[in-house]
């Protein structure tokens, strides 16, 4: 087991863990490219970003069920229902569906068309041609996504920092600038804009999430439903 002042680093970790999980992971996709003799084989791996965030993902859940074991709990509990408010809770989080799909589009459609004259461009940087086979494995990046990042900010780091720091404020504005911040590495390239743009476009969509969970923590399963709608939604630009 860890030590008390050990696990205080613990949630400071993970808010950055995922944004150095996916440029590692890129980074090894990038070597495998190289050794393969590609010409160009740090944008090739970014191509390949579904399975930079499936591996983050799968390793994000393992190091949660590890800190949740640390502090004898189970990390599954955080995906409970309750039963006395279920309908309830249900009611909420299809209006907070609702209005997530514009507070989660807008924002990144808006910054796009400013830095690069058109909401397609960054788009098209991003969801790069994949083969079929890479497209069908990467159905588990919405899955994966599902019991990882949410779980991850706000249902780890966010009420810890906030125990640690005795404020609620703070801890909330790290926990969602963690989760804004981390797409600057999914995926991982240089281009200013693009990282302007990957940077800033879930901001108010992360904002939005870190509040509705601040003060209904009990909607966390919900809206993990919710994300997985939304990733694989993201997933089918693939095959349009």
């Amino acid at each position: 087991m860890f030590s008390t002042s050990t696990q205080r680093w613990f949630p400071w970790f993970m808010l950055f863990a995922r944004f150095f999980l996916f440029a590692i992971v890129q980074g090894l996709i990038a070597f495998v490219f190289f050794l393969a003799g590609n010409s160009d084989p740090w944008n090739e791996a970014a191509r390949w970003w579904l399975f930079s965030v499936i591996t983050t993902n799968l390793i994000t859940i393992a190091l949660l069920v590890r800190l949740f074991q640390a502090e004898g709990k189970r990390y599954l509990d955080i995906f409970h229902f309750e039963r006395e408010t279920v309908w309830k809770d249900l009611a909420l989080a299809f209006v907070a569906f609702l209005l997530a799909a514009p507070i989660g589009a807008v924002p990144g459609n808006f910054l796009a068309g400013l830095l690069f004259g058109a909401a397609e461009t960054p788009a098209a940087m991003m969801f790069q041609p994949l083969p079929q086979w890479a497209i069908l494995i990467g159905l588990l990046f919405p899955l994966t996504i599902a019991f990882a990042e949410l779980p991850t900010y706000f249902g780890y780091v966010m009420p810890r920092l906030e125990q640690q720091m005795g404020k609620s404020w703070p801890a909330l504005a790290l926990a969602a600038a963690g989760l804004s911040l981390q797409h600057v590495a999914l995926p991982l390239i240089f281009d200013w804009r693009f990282i302007l743009w990957r940077a800033f476009m879930f901001l108010p969509f992360a904002v939005y999430l870190a509040l509705i969970l601040k003060f209904r923590p009990r909607l966390l399963p919900y809206l993990a439903v919710c994300h997985f709608l939304i990733d694989l939604l993201a997933l089918s630009t693939y095959t349009m």
